[in-house]
């Protein structure tokens, strides 16, 4: 009779990747102490042995840990906070445990994609506004971590979306039905995280071809590519403003930003909708107390159909992935 075959111990990965044992704790329990070089040195050894720590390999043998971790950067923005309360409403009533993985830098989230699947720490993963690589969507895959994105796409794992040049589009067919003609935008355009997705860019893109396809212009000097702090929304509106020839319609590529352009405009004493017209993104709670008009993302919604996918492939692992694109909604008050 053969013998079975020896699962691989940690030595084997330290005398494959030629690092300490102490050093592969390291990569596996605290990332950030372990330069990215030496990380990627172990993972590789890892993935080549398949091996699994024993106290995951005892998890995986018991019975869930009824945890559900959020991989999320922004997590204090509010569409993050939304998002959130619609996965904790959820999962609250199937007696799940939340726990929120902040991200800050791309080593911080290969750091969590290396290690999460590995010490089963957590029974699925919900993924908020990050971008995956095919070996990182591999990894979860491989190791039975099942995994929803929001906001971004992998075909081996489930997703939840929208489209944000369909946004982009809908905010100009809204300003040119009321008879705007003259245009601007504010948004982050070239965030520096590359951790993270760039939404903005797509939107500007929908709002842009759109306006020309009806024969309009948005020229450069009326876009301001600002990051979404108060104090440099508030810039980017100021300088749009005091051109000598101000737009009459701009649209905000999230609400926050919005916010700060509708405050500007009132200390220049320029009265909304009559002399500027302002369309945000997201329909944050905040949007309807000021009845700012926007793009409805259905933000606890997301949320809520994450959790309740997750939930389900967690019960029934061969259920089919499951790649949802939610639709977008043009919310009209009062700022146009």
């Amino acid at each position: 009779m053969p013998s079975k075959k020896k699962s691989p111990t940690i030595y084997d990965v330290a005398k494959l990747s030629g690092v300490s044992i102490s050093t592969i704790s390291r990569v596996l329990n605290a990332t950030d102490k372990v330069n990215a070089e030496t990380h990627k040195r172990v993972m590789k050894a890892i993935d080549q042995l398949g091996f699994v720590p024993r106290a995951e390999a005892r998890a995986r043998a018991m019975q869930s840990t009824a945890r559900i971790g959020v991989l999320t950067p922004f997590f204090t923005a509010p569409s993050f906070v939304q998002r959130l309360r619609g996965v904790a409403s959820t999962l609250s009533k199937a007696n799940y445990e939340l726990v929120i993985y902040p991200v800050d830098s791309m080593a911080h989230l290969q750091g969590y994609i290396s290690s999460i699947p590995l010490m089963r720490n957590i029974d699925g993963l919900i993924i908020m506004s990050l971008s995956l690589g095919d070996q990182d969507a591999q990894r979860l895959s491989n190791n039975g971590m099942e995994t929803v994105l929001i906001e971004y796409s992998h075909p081996q794992l489930n997703s939840i979306v929208i489209d944000d040049q369909h946004g982009g589009q809908l905010v100009a067919e809204h300003f040119i039905k009321k008879g705007y003609k003259s245009f601007g935008f504010i948004g982050d355009i070239e965030p520096p995280e590359k951790f993270a997705i760039h939404p903005v860019k797509s939107r500007l893109t929908g709002f842009k071809q759109t306006l020309q396809e009806a024969g309009f212009s948005l020229p450069k000097a009326y876009i301001r590519s600002s990051p979404y702090t108060q104090k440099e929304s508030r810039q980017a509106a100021l300088e749009l403003l005091s051109l000598p020839k101000p737009p009459t319609a701009i649209f905000a590529a999230s609400d926050i930003q919005a916010l700060s352009l509708m405050k500007v405009a009132r200390q220049l004493n320029i009265n909304i909708p009559n002399n500027l017209a302002v369309v945000g993104f997201d329909d944050i709670d905040v949007a309807e107390h000021v009845d700012l008009t926007t793009i409805r993302q259905h933000l606890d919604e997301s949320g809520r159909l994450a959790a309740e996918i997750l939930l389900t492939r967690i019960g029934e692992h061969d259920r089919p992935l499951q790649h949802i694109n939610l639709p977008l909604n043009l919310i009209e008050r009062m700022t146009t």
